[in-house]
């Protein structure tokens, strides 16, 4: 199997909270883009150094995502230059408008600190909403939270 098949039926089991980094030297966007839609939080490329994949895994088992550079800079590129889908700008209609300012706030790339100070909130409230925010949308984490919000126009680079 390829990394998007174990990774879709790890992710369909919720109660698991199993977390699932992809490590690859394949670099393609199609086959990034299928990892994450699946429900990866993670993916890196096997010429990693060792620190940094250890520091990787220890970020996704705490809640957070996490890409390689050259992958965050080309998923960046590709958002830039894709207009909004009309199906993932309708997964957003039903946010309230705290959540969705929640959901920009994250697709910048927020941490929890960031958030709570943002929010005026304790750290712990920031991971109840956040949580909320995802189980809302049915996504697994925040890196499919800031996916959707680049697909659906919500975020926009740059703002």
């Amino acid at each position: 199997m390829t990394g998007s098949k174990p990774t879709r039926r790890i992710a369909e089991h919720t109660e698991l909270a199993t977390k699932v980094v992809i490590l690859t030297t394949f670099e393609r966007d199609e086959y990034v883009f299928e990892a994450l839609r699946s429900g990866a939080s993670g993916f890196l490329l096997k010429n990693t150094p060792a620190d940094e994949l250890v520091n990787a895994v220890r970020v996704v088992a705490q809640g957070d995502a996490l890409l390689s550079p050259s992958v965050t800079r080309r998923l960046i590129e590709q958002f830039t230059q894709t207009p909004a889908k009309p199906r993932a700008a309708a997964e957003l209609a039903g946010l309230t408008d705290p959540e969705r300012k929640m959901l920009r706030l994250l697709s910048a790339g927020r941490s929890d600190a960031d958030l709570a100070a943002e929010l005026q909130v304790s750290e712990t409230m920031v991971k109840i909403q956040v949580t909320q925010l995802l189980t809302k949308l049915r996504l697994h984490d925040r890196v499919q939270a800031v996916v959707l919000a680049y697909e659906s126009g919500l975020v926009t680079p740059g703002a």
